[in-house]
């Protein structure tokens, strides 16, 4: 991959975006403790600067959440980031720190590379049933104990002789319903409606934080257990290209391998064997666990932006029909493959594969020319079996 197509991938303003996130966050942070004046802190004014900070922290939350979104290329995330991504750079500027200057530049940087890339966040916001649930579940809580609470502010003290009523009723909300507990709002000792209240809010509460962090954490646990069986995650692969896409495992398929491994070339194997799979994983190498002439593992290796197909196991019936697949899935595709069998290679050529190599008819015809002594054939057999950088023999 060259440098502008490096400067040009999808990867760069995810990569970007998170890194913007993850300063807003700790610039935030640091202004509202500690200042350090920058050559804007005389024309902005100290309240302003620390109200920057607190709302450039969450605002960095935010945009963690986008960052995360787009490795699964969400067109969601990509409005998202687009927003909050001036509005970072914005805060870095009004908080007036020495230290929210890089915040200020990372996060403008990003901008473009999210517009070049505007074609690759395509895929709309899909949530589950029980995700939806958590959300819409949470928020009634929420909501109901934000109302409530006002309405019944006469039965809580801290909330009735408060300047915010709105604000005080949602801060008792939240940290009831999260079992914090501070002990700084509660009923009236003579409220019995009070107490009945604060006991549904606790009730409510509790359920609705377990559920909304059981519908956050499956996911991750089942990443877990998807990479222990030697299965790539979505997010994995959502964020694949100009990748190499290898089709089955055969004898030839691991020096392939080792090969792209050695060239730095990304690829992804897809094998059906799950004991295979698991191993490669082990290993370090993208997998998928899928019957390799199926179209649909195809589809979640990126075959759109994969830059070509390799093809070199034991069967030479299984690999045509994988490489027809393909073929028919990216006509534009460059797919080479290995045949077991020579009479083999003329299907495969006509299955679709551009280039069809016979490794026994290679190794035949350099035997034969060793034998007759012509040509170099033995520098040309070293330059095959031999491993890039292992010493040679001085017989």
């Amino acid at each position: 991959m060259g440098l502008l197509d490096r400067l040009t991938s999808a990867r760069l303003p995810v990569a970007l975006t998170a890194a913007s996130a993850v300063l807003s966050i700790a610039t935030g942070i640091a202004s509202i403790g500690t200042t350090q004046p920058g050559p804007l802190a005389t024309y902005v004014p100290e309240v302003v600067q620390q109200t920057a900070g607190f709302t450039g922290a969450m605002t960095g939350f935010l945009l963690l959440l986008s960052a995360y979104a787009l490795r699964r290329r969400r067109r969601g995330a990509w409005y998202s980031a687009l927003l909050l991504l001036p509005l970072t750079a914005a805060q870095g500027l009004l908080q007036a720190s020495t230290y929210s200057y890089p915040l200020v530049a990372l996060s403008l940087l990003a901008i473009p590379g999210l517009l070049v890339n505007r074609r690759r966040f395509d895929r709309k916001l899909s949530l589950s049933t029980s995700q939806l649930a958590a959300g819409v579940i949470l928020a009634s809580v929420q909501l109901y104990g934000t109302v409530g609470a006002y309405a019944l502010r006469e039965e809580f003290p801290s909330i009735r002789e408060g300047s915010a009523g709105l604000v005080d009723a949602f801060y008792y909300t939240i940290v009831t319903a999260s079992t914090v507990g501070y002990g700084d709002v509660t009923p009236a000792p003579t409220s019995t409606r009070g107490k009945l209240f604060a006991l549904s809010v606790v009730v409510l509460g509790v359920v609705s934080f377990t559920v909304a962090l059981g519908t956050l954490l499956a996911p991750l646990l089942e990443a877990r257990f998807q990479r222990a069986l030697g299965r790539m995650t979505e997010t994995q692969l959502d964020l694949l290209e100009d990748h190499v896409i290898v089709l089955g495992y055969g004898d030839l398929t691991e020096p392939i391998l080792n090969e792209l491994t050695d060239a730095a070339v990304p690829f992804v194997v897809i094998v059906p064997d799950q004991a295979r799979a698991a191993e490669l994983s082990d290993r370090g190498m993208n997998v998928i666990t899928a019957d390799p002439s199926d179209e649909e593992p195809l589809e979640r290796a990126q075959l759109a932006d994969a830059v070509a197909v390799v093809t070199a196991t034991n069967n030479d019936a299984e690999d045509a029909l994988a490489v027809l697949t393909a073929r028919q899935l990216r006509p534009d595709i460059r797919i080479v493959a290995a045949a077991t069998d020579r009479e083999n290679v003329a299907k495969l050529k006509r299955a679709g594969a551009d280039t069809v190599i016979s490794p026994a008819a290679i190794g035949g015809h350099l035997l034969v020319e060793s034998a007759l002594g012509r040509g170099d054939t033995e520098d040309v057999a070293k330059k095959i079996l031999t491993d890039e950088g292992a010493p040679e023999s001085d017989d």
